[in-house]
């Protein structure tokens, strides 16, 4: 019974791609109506970057609720690691050659995963990638340096004031134009990084909101390991 549902799943989703790649034109020019949506985009909001017009402009709801989403998995993930606040951890200190790599990589990663959020709007990137990163950047030295730790209160300030600032944004931009999270303070330069209006401003948020997040989540994890070992 098994192996026939493998193979009835299996063939639907043979026939479902079969169907979708029938509907692409293979050799034919571009879509006059793609390049025009995209050209639009650019002369409307201003950012360089299509994507982020997507993601930010048309459809920053939707941004939103994955923002929410995130937020609903650490949370999820804490709980299901215990509800008690994770004590310091009492490890030793690592070597000399992975705290001085730690003390190289800090202010790398950091100035990268700031670069990839503030530059969002005009090339590929932003604020979960950047995110992402901005974590990986303040819990290498935890795992270089366990004595020292990281202050949940600090990642929960930057967490909360990022969530609340990327909620005020779109509720000004609601307010002065009838349209959630549509771009205010101008267009500007096409290409420059003053652009794009306050899309660099929500990229910034989500930086700050998905680094925040990740980067307690992980500590909590290291915590709760040496916990149990």
């Amino acid at each position: 019974m098994r192996n026939l549902a493998s193979l009835v799943f299996a063939a639907g989703l043979g026939f479902f791609l079969t169907v979708l790649l029938l509907q692409f034109g293979f050799g034919e020019p571009p879509m006059i109506v793609g390049q025009a949506i995209q050209d639009g985009a650019a002369e409307t909001v201003g950012a360089a970057n299509f994507v982020t017009s997507v993601v930010l402009a048309y459809r920053g709801i939707d941004t939103l609720g994955e923002l929410s989403i995130l937020f609903a998995a650490a949370a999820a993930a804490g709980l299901a690691l215990g509800s008690r606040r994770p004590a310091p951890a009492a490890g030793e200190d690592a070597g000399f050659i992975l705290r001085a790599g730690s003390d190289l990589l800090f202010p790398l990663l950091l100035v990268v995963g700031l670069y990839i959020i503030l530059h969002g709007h005009l090339t590929p990137g932003g604020g979960f990638q950047g995110g992402v990163i901005l974590a990986a950047a303040f819990f290498i030295p935890v795992l270089a340096r366990p004595s020292r730790g990281l202050r949940h209160s600090t990642l929960s300030l930057v967490e909360g004031f990022a969530g609340a600032g990327f909620i005020v944004i779109g509720l000004m931009a609601l307010l002065w134009d009838g349209q959630f999270l549509q771009p205010l303070l101008g267009t500007g330069t096409l290409g420059s990084l003053v652009s794009a209006g306050t899309l660099p401003m929500l990229y910034l948020a989500v930086g700050l909101k998905v680094g925040a997040e990740l980067a307690g989540l992980l500590v909590h994890l290291m915590a709760r390991e040496e916990g149990e070992a």
